[in-house]
Order: structure tokens, then C-alpha cells, then sequence
């Protein structure tokens, strides 16, 4: 019977950190407990096999290093082993820095690497010099996690806890590492919900996360799977950053008869290690917010040496937020419709909803996402969920095989306001998803209906056309004295001489002091003026001139080019987002020409795609789309409870002075 009480369990593995006060920083606790619960799950997972293990060792000693491995992991039925005799229990006390890194150098090559990303032999000298290892050993030699207490499943979470409390002690941060599992079992199910066409018996699925973390979205994804289709051959693929993330995960994969060499290390953005693979299912939670310009270099190359035969063509981000190139870069991972397409379940903040205007990295992905129908759902979760942050989160649902329903649609699930709230705060975690929460978002989801938490839109609407709005320019001239004095300030006017500079000052003011509400008529008494100057008169200082003494002026005339078209007043330059859904004209006459009638539309400026007037743009709004407004209360029932306040207030110094 397998008995499970994670949070309970980490807490007593994680006890082992008082021995280690004093003589180890806070922040080198989590690098001792995590290899050392690692090493005892592993023995405790081999410790049926252990003498037939120890028995093929003896047999096949000299069989080369290769075959003799694949003699040992059949021996222990795992797809690891150990071919010592030594365990936890059996550590010398007078030797146990030796025995026990000769315990872990007995591992198959795949799980001693694992502890090599740990560098455990680091720390267990350090433990020993602290005379402390020997108490440490037996202390997680007593600890009970075998598979028959605590499930693979199970043993996941005990990791992510004590990454956790690793993370709460060194000031690092937790959610870098793992997600939630609550967060971690929605997405999982809003994935796979309804793909019993693909999990059939005998199938072969591929899920990949290109941020594994500890492994928590491919062991989920897993469980999901193998609870509605046994039959199903399921492979779990990764790469992750964290050396230490990296090692348990690897160790997982271990444990559950994965090929750990589908785990990588690495940075997926600059170094993707299974280029060139297609997958089935696609989970991740990238970083919030974190920027790429340690990688920018790199990216930056792919993008304009390779286009959309890379993994960057849509567009790149700004280089403060990273999170959409993660998500271009699974959609770079789909397989082909004819191969039955892929599905990609990721967590995002707000920002990729919204963030860039049209023509940005950012708009210009979300164009390509949604005029190419891979976008099928995104779904709010409620503040606070993570431990690292409070902010909004979203769970995109992405697909190149979208049933015919759900095709040519984007529906947006709002599931903030489903939540329960947690006894104690975890981190910045404060609300979890229960499992009804979850049935019922994912119920939502499969309905696909209208509701209030739920609303359908045509990909169109989410894309406009930003076109340029002009005005025209009106000025009035006047050559008074308060206008020439402006003069000095104009630069091109600063490289004439004392005596050029005075000269010319002096033409000006003999235009006197009327005011003249047409520029043609204007600039011939200037010219007029200027050619009675005794030096030659440079058109830059002649437009200075005209734009120390002009002035705005809405009632003035219209000024004209040289072709007797109206010139654009660059102060009064305004922007329109045009719905993709109705013609740029119908707007313009309905929006724009009933409050500035003199307006013109810039067509000049066009869309470097389609070659249409003003640049596409892509947002998704979500809040809008489900604002209720609320009235404010009624001035007499405000003014009535001010009332009572201050009445109070005024009993309560009575009270006093009485």
C-alpha cells in the first residue's frame, strides 16, 4: 500500500539540515539533502534486485564495460543499477567518505553523472572534515522511500518541496525549478482532454518540455496518459538549464524506465539539443519576465540568417522578456498536420497577450500564431499560484490539428475567480486549484460554449490596421519684437556672424507687427526683405527664420508644398487601430472625419506584408473581454455613511473632554 504525506515527508527529510548549522552556510543545505535523498530513493528502488544484481556482477566482471551494463540493468530490472554490496546502512563509521563514494561510483555511467551535477564528492569531503557524514548516512538510511510507500508520482513533489525550502534558505528562487502541481495537472488536462483518438493502445506519443525543471510536466503528462490508455508507449523528452534541476530530473526519468539520454542540459534558446525533432504534446513554464541577452547573439542569428526555416522567423521579442521566443520555439518543434499535428500547452504571464504595438517582435509572433489557427484556448489562473510571484498567469492551448469546430476560433476561458485559498503561504503562493476547480475549467473548455467565464472570437478579432491619422499645418506669421527674440534661439541662425545675425534681425522687424494668417502671402514680403540683405541668405536659415515667426494657429490657412498639397502637422500626428473586421474607409468616416474633418490618412506608410495602407498588429485584450462595470454607489448613500463617521468621530471627543 503506498502511503503519502509529501509535505509531511520533505519536512522530515529536510531536518537533517539542523546537523549541518554551523558548519555549512544556509544556502549549501539544499546541496547536501537533495543528492543524499536522491542516492536513498534510488537504493531503496534497487533493493529488490540488490543480489541478483550482485550475483550477474560477479559472472560478468569481464565482460566488456557496454555489455556488462546491459547484462546489470537487466538484472535489476531498472534501467539503472549499483554492483556494490554496500548501502547506506553498511558505511563504515571509520571510512564512510571512501565507501561511500566507492557506493556511487558502483552506479551505472547515466545515474553516477547524476551526482557529478551535484558534485557530491565535494560535499561529502566537507562532511567528513566536519565529522559530520556519518551522521547524515544513517540518518537518510533510516528515511522509508521505496516505491511501495511513496509513488514515482509522489516522490516528485517530495523533490520539488525541498527545492522549495532549499530555495526559501539561500534566497534563490523556487520557481525557476518547478511549477505547481496544480498548475501543472490543469495543464496537463487541458492538453490531452479529448484525444482519445490519439492515446489508443499500442500508440506511440512523445511529450517534450524545453524547460524541464525536475520533471513535474512530463511526469504529469505521464500519469494523465497512463490513466486513460495503458496500452499507450509514452516517451518524455527535455532539456533543462540547472545542473541540479537537470540531475533530478534525469534521476526520475531513471526510475520510471525512461532514456535518460532524451534529457539534455543546456540552454534551449542558444543550444536546442534535439534540433530537428518533431513531438506529439508540448508542455513548459518558461521564466516570467527574464531577459535573453546573454544569448541575444545567437538568436539574433538564427533569426536573420535562417528566417522561418528557423526557429525565430515571425519575429523576436524585446530582449527584456524571453518568454515568446520559448513558445516559438515549440512551435518550430509540431509535427506535420499529415502526421497528425502536435498540441503545446504553455504558461505565460500578461505580458505576450499584449505587449508591443503593431509591427513589434511581439505583435508581429501573435500575427503569426493566430493568422495560421494555432492558437485553440488560453485560460486565466488566479494571482498568486506561484511561489516566486503573485502576478496573472495564463495557459495557452496551442494546435496545428484543431477539430473543425474549434477552427478558425480563439476561446478565452477566465478561471482567476476559481480558486481555494491555502492555510499557509508557500513562497508568494497563496491559492491552489482544487480538483473540482480544474473539472471545471477543463469542462469549460471542452464545451466550447458562450458563457461568463467563457468567450468565443474569430482569429481576426484580434488583429487591426494601425493607419497614420495627418492634420494639416496652419500657421500665422508675425515679425514682432517678442517673436524676433526668439531668433537667437534657432541653431541655424548660431553659425551667422555678429554683424550677418544683426542684419538680418533688423529686415525682419521692418515687416512690422501684422499678423498674416497665409504663409504664401508671408513668405514673399520676406523675400522681399532678405534680398535687401547684403550676404546670401542659406534656405536653413530662411525655414529658421520662418519657424521663429510663426506660430499654430487653428483658424489660419491651410500650408501647402510646392505641389498645392496640404502639409501634415507633425504635432497634431495621431494613430487609429482599424479592426481587421471592417474596411479602413467605413472607420475612418465613422471614428475620425465627424471630430477632425480636415483629416487625411498617410498612405504612404504600408504593411511590409500584405502591402496594404497601415501596419498589422495582433493583441489579445483578455481582461476587457470579461470587465463587468460597477456602478458607483449613489452620492446620498456615500454622503450618509460620511455623515455617520464624522458623527462618531465628534461623540467619541465629546467623550473625552466630558
Amino acid at each position: 500500500m503506498v502511503v503519502e504525506n509529501h509535505s509531511q515527508t520533505a519536512s522530515f527529510i529536510w531536518s537533517v539540515a539542523d546537523l549541518l548549522r554551523g558548519n555549512f552556510k544556509q544556502s549549501q543545505y539544499g546541496r547536501v539533502v537533495l543528492p543524499f535523498t536522491l542516492l536513498r530513493r534510488m537504493e531503496c528502488v534497487l533493493e529488490a534486485t540488490k543480489a541478483e544484481v550482485l550475483s550477474a556482477a560477479a559472472v560478468h566482471s569481464n565482460k566488456p564495460d557496454e555489455v556488462r551494463e546491459q547484462l546489470l540493468r537487466r538484472a535489476a530490472g531498472q534501467e539503472f543499477f549499483n554492483s556494490s554490496a554496500l548501502s547506506l546502512t553498511t558505511l563504515s563509521d571509520t571510512q564512510t567518505a571512501e565507501d561511500l563514494i566507492s557506493y556511487v561510483q558502483s552506479f551505472s555511467r547515466e545515474a553516477r553523472e547524476i551526482f557529478e551535477h551535484f558534485n557530491f564528492e565535494e560535499f561529502v569531503h566537507q562532511l567528513q572534515q566536519a565529522d559530520l557524514l556519518y551522521q547524515v548516512t544513517q540518518r537518510f538510511a533510516s528515511f522509508d522511500l521505496s516505491p511501495k510507500s511513496i509513488s514515482n508520482f509522489g516522490m516528485g513533489l517530495i523533490f520539488e518541496e525541498l527545492i522549495r525550502k532549499f530555495a526559501e534558505s539561500s534566497n534563490e528562487t523556487a520557481g525557476e525549478h518547478f511549477t505547481p502541481r496544480d498548475c501543472v495537472h490543469l495543464a496537463s488536462s487541458l492538453l490531452l482532454t479529448g484525444q482519445d483518438h490519439i492515446l489508443q493502445p499500442n500508440s506511440i506519443v512523445t511529450i517534450y518540455d524545453p524547460t524541464a525543471g525536475t520533471g513535474g510536466f512530463l511526469s504529469e503528462a505521464e500519469e494523465y496518459i497512463q490513466s486513460i490508455s495503458k496500452g499507450v508507449d509514452v516517451n518524455l523528452l527535455g532539456q533543462e538549464l540547472n545542473p541540479e534541476s537537470y540531475a533530478i530530473c534525469k534521476a526520475d526519468m531513471l526510475i520510471k524506465g525512461q532514456a535518460v539520454g532524451n534529457i539534455k542540459l543546456g540552454n534551449t534558446l542558444s543550444n536546442d539539443q534535439l534540433r530537428g525533432e518533431r513531438f506529439t504534446y508540448m508542455l513548459s513554464n518558461p521564466p516570467f519576465g527574464v531577459d535573453w541577452k546573454g544569448v541575444q547573439k545567437v538568436i539574433d542569428k538564427e533569426h536573420k540568417e535562417q528566417g522561418f526555416d528557423g526557429r525565430f522567423g515571425p519575429g523576436l521579442p524585446r530582449v527584456s522578456d524571453g518568454s515568446l521566443l520559448f513558445l516559438l520555439h515549440l512551435v518550430s518543434k509540431m509535427r506535420d498536420t499529415k502526421d497528425g499535428g502536435s498540441r503545446i500547452g504553455i504558461v505565460l504571464n500578461g505580458s505576450p497577450l499584449f505587449t508591443g504595438s503593431a509591427g513589434s517582435g511581439e505583435s508581429e509572433i501573435r500575427r503569426h500564431l493566430l493568422q495560421n489557427d494555432l492558437v485553440e484556448a488560453i485560460v486565466a489562473l488566479p494571482t498568486d499560484m506561484f511561489f516566486n510571484t503573485g502576478i496573472a498567469t495564463y495557459i495557452w492551448i496551442l494546435s496545428n490539428s484543431k477539430p473543425a469546430n474549434r477552427k478558425g476560433k480563439v476561446q478565452l476561458i477566465d478561471g482567476s475567480n476559481h480558486f481555494a485559498k491555502m492555510r499557509k503561504s508557500l513562497g508568494s503562493k497563496r491559492k491552489y486549484l482544487t480538483e473540482e476547480h480544474i473539472n471545471e475549467l477543463v469542462r469549460v473548455y471542452g464545451g466550447m460554449e458562450q458563457s461568463a467565464i467563457s468567450k468565443l472570437f474569430p482569429n481576426e478579432a484580434f488583429g487591426y490596421r494601425r493607419i497614420t491619422v495627418e492634420r494639416p499645418l496652419r500657421l500665422n506669421f508675425c515679425a514682432s519684437s517678442e517673436r524676433i527674440s526668439k531668433l537667437q534661439q534657432e541653431t541655424a541662425l548660431q553659425k551667422l556672424s555678429g554683424a550677418e545675425f544683426n542684419e538680418l534681425l533688423l529686415a525682419c522687424s521692418k515687416l512690422g507687427d501684422t499678423l498674416y494668417k497665409n504663409r504664401e502671402s508671408f513668405v514673399k514680403l520676406l523675400d522681399k526683405q532678405l534680398k535687401t540683405i547684403s550676404f546670401k541668405i542659406a534656405a536653413p536659415v530662411k525655414k529658421a527664420v520662418l519657424n521663429a515667426l510663426s506660430e499654430r494657429d487653428d483658424s489660419a490657412d491651410i500650408c501647402c508644398d510646392a505641389k498645392g498639397n496640404p502639409e501634415p502637422d507633425t504635432n497634431l500626428r495621431d494613430y487609429e487601430n482599424v479592426p481587421l473586421t471592417e474596411t479602413i474607409d467605413t472607420y475612418f468616416a465613422r471614428e475620425v472625419l465627424p471630430h477632425v474633418p480636415d483629416a487625411w490618412i498617410d498612405t504612404s506608410k504600408t504593411d511590409p506584408l500584405d502591402g496594404e495602407v497601415g501596419f498589422v498588429g495582433f493583441e489579445i485584450p483578455f481582461n476587457r473581454h470579461f470587465y463587468v462595470f460597477t456602478p458607483p454607489r449613489p452620492l446620498c448613500d456615500i454622503d450618509a455613511d460620511l455623515k455617520a463617521c464624522t458623527d462618531r468621530i465628534k461623540a467619541m471627543i465629546e467623550g473625552l473632554s466630558a
